[in-house]
């Protein structure tokens, strides 16, 4: 298997004579005459194997094999010695050294050996590029935006990522929530372990119930079989708890006992069940109003926010516009096989004004159908709905102020306008579920 070889010894007859064996075994070899060359050699190139002398004119192959892997973890050593000694040999591996072995006596162990440990090292590097994708995909990274505000909100999901304490990301409906919760799981210890998401306004609380904690074979009519639940797939990972205002009040208390004890009843369970999990919610409602008003229990509101995040409007970072709708149009454009597509500077500046009280989820809806629409490369205000053209969709200092309901009401009117009347996409592009839709139809009367 070909593989990059790092040789350090001081004897060059040695050194060359192993050169020579691995490189007819197609290994590419790099050599080096004490540990600092190594060293330097390796903060420049990517290394699968080093094999170290254990007596070297700086210093020795034991104490570098430590060194090695805080410069390329990833990276396997294997340390030679004249004359091999039980201690050093316990030490070496405890440094993390592939194998410890003796010059002369293990000619005929050698290739295996370093086959061995090439394969391990190509596995290990092939994971830490896959972890790095995932990164480019659901880390910070992938967060756009260089307003104060976002940036912000980044610094505090980054800051809380690397502990293992329970996070509440607020703000509008359509802010990124998500996108925050997959980052903060990605630089977090957990990153290894599974994100579960689950909206809980889309689901009725039995169902709710059922698909986070699991049941028992006869808990209820239809449970044929066991079923694991989300916290039980979440187990030494992440748990992603959307819309957590719209949970009934009884699953509160079932989610507050996981929060405080790590173990949970399956339904129609005797016996608690232990979990390791993390757990970031999300909501667009005041938890701390609907506390008080006894809409939501007011102990786990206190112990969801422990840690909080308020993501901004879009229309509060109004710089970022151009940057993220230019990343949709490059995004949705490519689903449809379209290259190379801009947008006009009038098609910029309409969605820089627009109110966008839906947010990004908005914004990535408006962008998708102007894509659609173009008949050529450049994106113009003519593929914009007319509500982001025209005048009343731009904020202006003569907006009115309304209260809560009545903003509520006109947003919602809004996106079935936009949907023209679909409930179901309505629902989609307001981050709610669909009874929850229906629910405010009847209040506001909205037929």
């Amino acid at each position: 298997m070909p593989g990059t070889i790092l040789l350090i010894d001081d004897e060059p007859k040695l050194r060359q004579l192993l050169a020579r064996i691995l490189t007819l075994e197609d290994y590419q070899v790099l050599e080096a005459d004490d540990a600092r060359s190594g060293l330097r050699t390796l903060e420049r190139t990517e290394v699968q194997l080093v094999i170290s002398d254990v007596k070297l004119p700086d210093g020795n192959g034991i104490d570098l094999t430590a060194q090695v892997k805080k410069l390329q973890p990833a990276t396997e050593v294997i340390v030679l010695t004249a004359y091999g000694t039980i201690a050093d040999g316990v030490k070496a591996i405890k440094n993390g050294a592939f194998d410890y072995i003796t010059k002369g006596d293990d000619n005929d162990k050698i290739i295996p050996l370093v086959s061995r440990a090439i394969e391990k090292a190509e596995l290990q590097f092939r994971i830490k590029r896959l972890e790095e994708q995932v990164q480019q995909k659901y880390g910070f990274e992938k967060i756009i935006g260089q307003s104060k505000a976002i940036q912000q909100a980044i610094d505090l999901a980054r800051r809380v990522a690397v502990t293992d304490t329970t996070v509440l990301l607020t703000g509008e409906t359509g802010t990124g929530k998500e996108v925050f919760a997959q980052a903060i799981h990605q630089a977090s210890p957990r990153r290894t372990g599974s994100f579960v998401a689950v909206n809980c306004s889309a689901l009725g609380k039995e169902i709710l119930e059922s698909e986070l904690f699991g049941h028992r074979a006869g808990a209820f009519t239809g449970a044929t079989r066991d079923k694991k639940g989300l916290f039980e797939e979440a187990n030494k990972g992440t748990i992603f708890l959307d819309e957590i205002g719209e949970m009934a009040l009884d699953l509160q208390a079932k989610l507050l006992r996981v929060l405080e004890t790590h173990e949970f009843m399956r339904v129609g369970d005797t016996r608690p069940t232990k979990t390791d999990v993390r757990v970031v919610a999300a909501t667009n409602r005041d938890l701390k109003h609907d506390a008080e008003a006894g809409l939501f229990r007011s102990d786990l509101y206190y112990r969801l926010s422990v840690f909080s995040i308020e993501l901004p409007a879009l229309r509060d970072r109004r710089d970022d516009i151009p940057a993220l709708a230019q990343a949709l149009t490059l995004q949705e454009a490519a689903k449809v096989g379209k290259r190379n597509m801009t947008m006009s500077p009038a098609f910029v500046d309409a969605l820089t004004r627009y109110s966008w009280k839906g947010n990004i989820r908005e914004l990535k809806n408006v962008i998708e159908r102007a894509v659609i629409l173009s008949d050529g490369q450049t994106l113009l205000p003519d593929y914009l709905p007319l509500d982001v053209q025209s005048p009343a969709g731009a904020t202006s200092p003569t907006t009115f102020a309304y209260d809560l309901a009545t903003i509520e009401k006109n947003h919602i009117e809004q996106v079935l306008r936009h949907t023209e009347g679909n409930k179901t996409e309505a629902a989609r592009l307001l981050g709610i579920g669909l009874s929850t839709l229906y629910r405010k139809l009847d209040e506001y009367r909205l037929g």
